[in-house]
């Protein structure tokens, strides 16, 4: 038997990737949706997770779509209602938030699967595995995209809580530490903010594991033309590139897998999720967000022109 989906914030991630997977998964039943201006076809709507927590209470899990700012208390209520929950990322707002909610899941028995949808992205498994095999020399990150295409009219993202580049970059930071084997913690950062907006559009980063290896990562807003989102390893028996944000895989200079963007990842994070929910276990990784959160405490900041959104 399906296990019953209420969906949280009907934007474009959750038009794009999220109800497309839903619509073919074997695992769920997307029943019920919450927004406040939008509206799916064939299953309930309401304005508010309250309002569909009370109407529909046989729902086993939610999935949060909503923008950082507002998944604590989404997430919250979800899970003192008895139910699953998956949050899309970033994971919230605050650091300490995510650890609550990890606390909650705890208290109430119910799965909180704090997701990282790159790290299901086709090339991601194969990239750790070939890491872990080497001794690897340097890394460098290049996640530059768009901002106009990739987030028509999304104020939310430049505003506090909202990570403006590093609500894509955190992506990068995602699969960065899937795949390698040592800790990574942020040496130095730059960050560089609009005069009009309270969220960063471009930041480089310099970032080191345990073991010493270097890694430099830029992310910018502003790209135009081919956008970037590349990760590159290098070692003393050879080199790596994961392209598309980890859907196609390069060693040593020749093409080894290629997938189409996110198409496979978001089937993959429900598939990952019902397993967790069949077993009321939790999966919560958050040092993708602690780097940037130490990007932001320690990170120079450098006014630049105003951005339109």
């Amino acid at each position: 038997m399906k296990l019953k989906l209420g969906l949280v914030g009907i934007g474009k991630i959750a038009r794009d990737q999220h109800i497309p997977a839903l619509e073919k998964s074997p695992d769920f039943e997307l029943v019920a949706c919450a927004s406040r201006n939008a509206r799916v076809d064939g299953v309930a709507n309401f304005t508010d997770l309250e309002s569909m927590l009370a109407e529909v209470p046989q729902l086993d899990c939610v999935s949060i779509c909503t923008p950082p700012q507002t998944h604590f208390a989404a997430a919250l209520t979800a899970l003192r209602a008895g139910k699953h929950v998956m949050l899309e990322k970033p994971p919230a707002a605050t650091t300490r938030q995510i650890s609550l909610l990890a606390d909650q899941a705890a208290q109430q028995g119910r799965t909180l699967f704090q997701s990282w949808h790159s790290r299901f992205a086709a090339s991601v498994d194969a990239a750790r595995e070939w890491a872990r095999t080497r001794t690897l020399t340097g890394a460098r990150i290049v996640w530059k995209e768009d901002v106009h295409h990739w987030h028509p009219g999304q104020q939310w993202i430049w505003e506090p809580g909202g990570f403006g580049v590093f609500d894509p970059g955190i992506n990068a930071l995602s699969i960065l530490t899937e795949v390698l084997a040592h800790e990574v913690c942020v040496e130095t950062a730059t960050l560089s903010f609009p005069e009009n907006q309270q969220a960063p559009i471009a930041a480089e980063l310099r970032l080191r594991t345990e073991a010493g290896l270097a890694v430099d990562a830029e992310f910018d807003f502003r790209q135009k033309g081919d956008q970037s989102w590349d990760i590159e390893l290098h070692s003393t028996t050879g080199s790596l590139k994961l392209s598309q944000g980890g859907a196609t895989l390069t060693v040593d200079g020749q093409v080894v897998a290629a997938d189409h963007g996110l198409a496979g990842e978001y089937p993959r994070l429900y598939s990952r999720f019902a397993s967790l929910c069949v077993a009321k276990r939790s999966e919560v990784d958050w040092r993708p967000f602690q780097l940037v959160a130490d990007a932001f405490l320690i990170g120079e900041r450098r006014i630049v022109a105003p951005h339109q959104v």
